[in-house]
């Protein structure tokens, strides 16, 4: 007999008004049995339908409901929704490389997929998405017919799942290095070893905003990753970019992406940042525009704390390295540190560097990342250019 899951009193109201998520300590009894990662239906306390989704006894998330009516979740399912997914990624002009499926904000939780020109990659984050693996990889092959379909479900929230990480070619056979075209920019991204699927795609409009506080301009991009800020501060006619980061890897990207753009204006440094600009300081070294986009440094609440620190003390070094009138760009990925928390730490940062800063821009994650106002786990990424006067 299928799961039957009743919420105490007054628990539905964000389940309801859109939250896909049912916690555990909010479910008032279960009824019915079934295997664990089957689809269970959801009533609040007095019996009125809500929806149905996969359940996870061993997750604080028990249930992730996806469906609000009575549709089944077959082929034809996951075909329709992956296919409204990218008619919307397409009716905005999304083309080479994109997230498709951004998880619960298209109302599959737990499931992301993103595209690298004619390759495909995928996470599968949740018992109920796994299980489902091969309905949903049949779904891809029929809607994009792709060259190659790679898995990155390496990430650790797997690992509260019941699940084990896992990576690796899932259909057809490829180079797991990919060129991709992005702000009109050529860039190889390494889906089995770079960062998240490969890439960040979720800054491609940001890295794009970042031109035109470029050119003529010294730009410092700190924590450059494989060189995608750098990419287009060059692009821009950037006097001279400076890509800074600790992975020599990741500086060897940057090269051999510079060399595909034929970008003679692009130098690398390595080293860890915080260190190196202490040093900049001490030598007095300025720049006319720094770009600080930093790993997140808090993946739970309890750590906000010290990520707080953190954030303030890479921006006050930013702050006091850019000349008067130049720009410094913030960001963070961490859903923790929100974006009134954000702005607060910017405004100490100001205030401890002995710098004015006024705010120029406040962006988010890209268009292909869009965000559930009801639930604001989705919006995560704060993007800050600040003009140091």
């Amino acid at each position: 007999m299928p799961y039957n899951i009743y919420l105490k009193k007054n628990e539905e109201r964000r389940i309801v008004a859109g939250h896909p998520w049912v916690y555990a300590n909010e479910v008032a009894r279960i009824e019915g049995k079934d295997k664990n990662g089957s689809l269970a239906t959801v009533y609040d306390y007095s019996g009125r339908y809500i929806g149905k989704g996969y359940i996870n006894h061993l997750s604080k998330i028990l249930v992730r409901i996806f469906i609000r009516d009575e549709s089944v979740p077959d082929l034809q399912y996951y075909k329709n929704a992956i296919e409204k997914a990218a008619n919307y990624r397409k009716s905005l002009g999304f083309d080479n490389c994109y997230r498709v499926v951004f998880a619960e904000s298209d109302n599959l939780p737990a499931l992301i997929v993103d595209k690298y020109s004619d390759i495909l990659c995928v996470q599968f984050l949740s018992l109920g998405i796994d299980l489902n693996k091969d309905i949903i990889i049949k779904a891809l092959i029929d809607i994009f017919n792709p060259r190659g379909i790679y898995e990155r479900s390496d990430v650790q929230v797997r690992e509260k799942e019941g699940l084990p990480l896992r990576r690796g070619k899932i259909y057809g056979e490829f180079n797991t290095k990919v060129t991709i075209i992005e702000n009109g920019l050529k860039m190889t991204v390494d889906l089995e070893n770079g960062q998240k699927t490969g890439y960040f795609l979720d800054q491609k409009e940001n890295r794009f905003a970042l031109r035109r506080y470029s050119e003529g301009r010294c730009v410092l991009d700190c924590f450059c990753n494989s060189g995608g800020f750098s990419l287009n501060a060059a692009a821009a006619g950037a006097k001279k970019v400076t890509a800074l980061d600790i992975s020599a890897q990741a500086l060897s990207d940057v090269q051999n992406n510079a060399k595909l753009n034929n970008f003679n204006n692009i130098s690398t440094l390595q080293g860890d940042v915080f260190e190196v600009l202490r040093q900049f300081k001490r030598e007095g070294k300025t720049f006319d525009t720094i770009i600080l986009d930093p790993p997140a440094f808090c993946k739970s609440a309890s750590e906000v704390k010290n990520a707080y620190k953190g954030y303030k003390d890479i921006n006050i070094l930013g702050m006091k390295l850019v000349k008067s009138g130049g720009f410094l760009i913030s960001s963070s990925c961490s859903h923790y540190m929100t974006f009134p928390l954000f702005q607060n730490m910017l405004c100490d940062a100001a205030r401890e560097s002995g710098r004015k800063a006024r705010i120029v821009e406040i962006r988010t994650q890209s268009a292909d990342h869009p965000s559930m106002l009801s639930a604001d786990e989705s919006l995560y990424l704060k993007f800050f250019v600040m003009q140091i006067l």
